[in-house]
């Protein structure tokens, strides 16, 4: 299912003109996400392809990002994903508390493309090895994405944006409700 991030009403970006999430469980422990961005490629910072690595604090440049829980108030998944394939993956207990590397799951396949008008990020990535995201359970996402462009200039993008500054953490922010596909779809 195609999903839509807004920019934060306090973010600027006359580079991206759109910002949609294509989501998929194809399994019921397998993430799968397409980030589409249109615009204009060129004028964002898009770190070159390199092979996937762990790398911490990605969010502090362009980075796609998935907030995935099983169950509201509980704990929950946040995974980073940088174009140039460098990843992140931490768990908290509860709302920004107890983080911990979630050293359970293995590196997601990343691909990128990109063209005149767009750039893509498509990611799977097996969450199955975590506790805290029951493979049968409806999962609860957070989709966002921090954009920079080549001028340094950083906007937020998400499913939704609760009042104040972007927090993608925040309850209000995991707004899409994802089940297992159906056998046979």
């Amino acid at each position: 299912m195609r999903q839509a991030l807004t920019i934060h009403p306090r973010s600027l970006c006359p580079a991206v003109t759109s910002i949609e999430v294509e989501v998929a469980r194809p399994r019921p422990g397998l993430l799968a996400l397409n980030y589409v961005v249109t615009g204009i490629p060129r004028d964002l910072h898009l770190p070159v392809a390199a092979a996937p690595r762990r790398a911490d604090e990605l969010w502090r440049r362009t980075c796609f990002e998935a907030f995935v829980m099983a169950s509201p108030g509980g704990g929950y998944i946040e995974v980073n994903l940088s174009p140039s394939r460098a990843w992140a993956a931490y768990e908290f207990g509860d709302y920004r508390a107890g983080m911990r590397v979630a050293g359970e799951i293995a590196a997601p396949v990343i691909e990128r493309r990109a063209a005149d008008d767009r750039f893509e990020l498509n990611v799977s990535l097996d969450l199955s090895p975590l506790a805290v995201l029951p493979s049968a359970a409806v999962w609860r996402l957070g989709l966002a994405a921090v954009i920079e462009t080549a001028s340094g200039a950083r906007s937020y993008w998400a499913l939704a944006h609760p009042p104040g500054a972007a927090d993608f953490h925040a309850a209000q922010s995991f707004a899409y409700d994802l089940a297992v596909a159906a056998e046979g779809s």
